[in-house]
């Protein structure tokens, strides 16, 4: 009845593969000494590794499919209890399933339950391969038994990004409440069970289900498209998907696959980015994840006969924060989320423009007068400041190098300065000097301190 049940299950199991990436299926397989008890009559190892092997009969045709086994707790018996009781019995490779079927028939319970340990070492047997998915499938009868904590090295793993969320099947015990911080707990009280645990894992380990990303502008209409979009494990931060957003011929969002076992959180890298925490993909559905993202574009502009920009750039922050969340290039135009935005303008003087409104699919234009340059000619080393005069009084803008002879120059928006100066070597404020002077657009002015 099993070896029917699984055959015909396996056939229906890959569906979904990426035909880029290899699966890993690492079975970590319980032999310590409990594993000799009554289970439905029949002692638990020979129930769990003649299902297990009639699962591995199924999936021997599967493409792009890698298994290997590792066992716990079959090299000392107890007592006394060791704790370093864990071997890798099957490497990966392709087509092993009959050495992994050998090993299965050989193994003889015998020790404790050092789960902690065996995913430590579990981690060194995976290869190299950043083209892969990694799954542990932990089949055990009971709970750590020495001191590790086999939840923080789960978590450890992932976010290492050696695994991705292991499986546990439970053998005759509900063990959900020890094993939820682990991976995936599937409790299995009866062969059946077991069976039918097996096929769920195999399925969703192989499987990932459609999705796709709705970017809604502020018509609630899914037509942002073209930005970047991060996809990574809730829980462990770990990056899982990373791609240009994309409509695709027929103007709807591109599918892309997730698999079912994680809990995501999506980032759209907008200026400013959106984040979505707490997404759930559902199994034989093709999923909606939806992301307000109305945007709209700022161009900033300089009223000049001169199409140079002088390098000139501004800070954009948003009107209620002042963290930076840009900064722009003037001869440019960029994307925003719409809303309202402080723009500081790196020149000189600083120029502070504040509620610019960016909306949607619409281009906002910030000009600003072109820059004069001014040349300041000293009569050598010397002490002084240059400022702007306002109908509020001076406003400072640059002191000058002590340490430069004769020269400096500067871009200037154009405005009324005032230059006030003293020699290094004077010890009078007598000896100050100032001159005043008018910068306008594209014009240099040339200022000798006598």
């Amino acid at each position: 009845f099993f070896a029917l049940m699984l055959n015909s299950n396996a056939q229906s199991i890959i569906n979904n593969q990426d035909e880029n990436k290899t699966t890993r299926l690492l079975f970590v397989f319980d032999a310590s000494q409990s594993m000799f008890g009554q289970w439905n009559h029949q002692q638990k190892i020979f129930s769990a590794r003649n299902i297990l092997s009639n699962w591995l009969d199924s999936l021997s045709g599967v493409d792009n499919l890698e298994v290997a086994l590792r066992v716990f707790g079959d090299q000392y018996p107890v007592p006394p209890q060791v704790c370093e009781d864990s071997r890798l019995l099957v490497p990966f490779s392709k087509n092993n399933f009959g050495d992994i079927k050998k090993a299965l028939r050989e193994i003889v319970p015998n020790g404790t339950t050092p789960i902690t340990y065996a995913l430590e070492q579990a981690a060194s047997d995976f290869p190299d391969d950043i083209n892969s998915r990694n799954i542990i499938v932990l089949i055990t009868d009971g709970i750590e038994e020495c001191s590790g904590d086999p939840c923080a090295v789960s978590l450890k793993l992932q976010k290492k990004g050696i695994i991705i969320k292991p499986f546990v099947i439970g053998i005759g015990k509900d063990f959900k409440s020890t094993f939820d911080c682990v991976g995936t707990f599937i409790e299995a009280r009866t062969q059946a069970d077991f069976a039918s645990a097996l096929g769920v894992v195999i399925s969703q380990a192989l499987n990932n289900y459609s999705a796709q990303v709705n970017l809604l502008d502020a018509n609630n209409k899914p037509l942002t498209t073209n930005v970047v979009v991060s996809i990574y494990d809730y829980h462990t931060n770990v990056l899982i998907d990373n791609f240009v957003h994309t409509l695709n011929g027929f103007g709807v969002p591109d599918t892309i696959y997730l698999d079912p076992r994680y809990v995501y959180s999506v980032e759209v890298h907008t200026i400013p980015p959106v984040f979505l925490d707490s997404v759930v993909v559902y199994e034989g559905q093709h999923n909606i994840i939806p992301l307000s993202v109305p945007t709209g574009d700022l161009k900033l502009d300089i009223i000049s006969r001169d199409p140079v920009s002088h390098g000139l750039q501004a800070i954009v922050r948003l009107v209620s924060d002042m963290q930076t969340i840009n900064v722009q290039q003037f001869k440019t135009q960029e994307e925003y989320l719409t809303g309202y935005y402080s723009l500081e303008v790196l020149s000189l003087p600083r120029l502070i423009i504040d509620s610019v409104l960016v909306s949607q699919s619409h281009t906002t234009k910030v000009e600003i007068p072109g820059p004069g340059v001014l040349v300041i000619k000293k009569p050598g080393l010397g002490y002084g400041s240059l400022f702007k005069e306002t109908n509020h009084g001076l406003e400072w803008v640059y002191d000058f190098q002590d340490n430069i002879n004769y020269m400096e120059s500067f871009y200037l928006l154009p405005g009324s300065y005032r230059v006030t100066f003293r020699d290094k070597f004077s010890n009078s404020t007598l000896s100050t000097k100032e001159e005043r002077f008018t910068i306008k657009t594209g014009e240099t002015v040339t200022v000798n301190i006598n």
